[in-house]
């Protein structure tokens, strides 16, 4: 293995075991001197990757992205399974979805010197759209919809981060019962909302 490719390796072991942490931890209990620890690293060979914890934070929020991207490219699914396997993405892992939404947040009200990531981040969501919008506009002319594509997937995406922050809230677990049903029963509602009603 080269050295290029040997540092890309390493970086994706920084990258996992950082998400782990902050999975099993929390923000707090993430520190730069813990994932060094993990890695059996020197913490100055974490700054060959990343200059600062919220740059760190941000490459894992582009990571994901990268990987729904990358789904959509290479997936030739139906439009409804590729609707099902982008709300599975988020509500299958819902800490994670809740976790990163978060961090994006507070990193774009307030990160320094994130401007070239936060392009990155943003170039990678509008390569999604540009797949996925006429997709979708297909789709619900294929069906007769009456709603509009915008419309459609601002309420997939509602859902899709509602449903997970309900799954990843310690207060709505003792309501939640099975979780794969409400899994399931969001899913549904995602896939019958575009149909025409029938007139009564």
């Amino acid at each position: 293995m080269d050295r290029h490719a040997q540092f890309r390796a390493r970086e994706a072991q920084i990258f996992d075991m950082a998400e782990q942490l902050l999975l099993d931890s929390g923000e707090g209990g993430m520190t730069l001197d813990t994932l060094a620890l993990h890695l059996d690293l020197a913490k100055g060979t974490l700054y060959k990757h990343f200059q600062s914890k919220d740059e760190l934070y941000l490459h894992l929020i582009i990571r994901h992205e990268q990987a729904l991207l990358d789904l959509l490219l290479e997936s030739t699914a139906e439009f409804q399974e590729l609707l099902i396997t982008y709300m599975r993405h988020h509500l299958d892992q819902p800490q994670r979805t809740a976790l990163l939404h978060q961090l994006e947040e507070r990193l774009a009200a307030g990160g320094v010197g994130l401007g070239s990531l936060f392009s990155d981040l943003y170039r990678i969501r509008k390569q999604r759209l540009r797949r996925i919008v006429p997709l979708t506009g297909s789709y619900l002319e294929s069906i007769n919809s009456r709603l509009t594509t915008r419309d459609y997937l601002a309420a997939v995406w509602a859902v899709t981060q509602g449903g997970a922050a309900i799954l990843n809230s310690s207060f709505y677990q003792r309501y939640l019962g099975e979780r794969e049903s409400l899994k399931l029963v969001l899913i549904e509602q995602m896939i019958t909302l575009p149909f025409p009603q029938a007139s009564h």
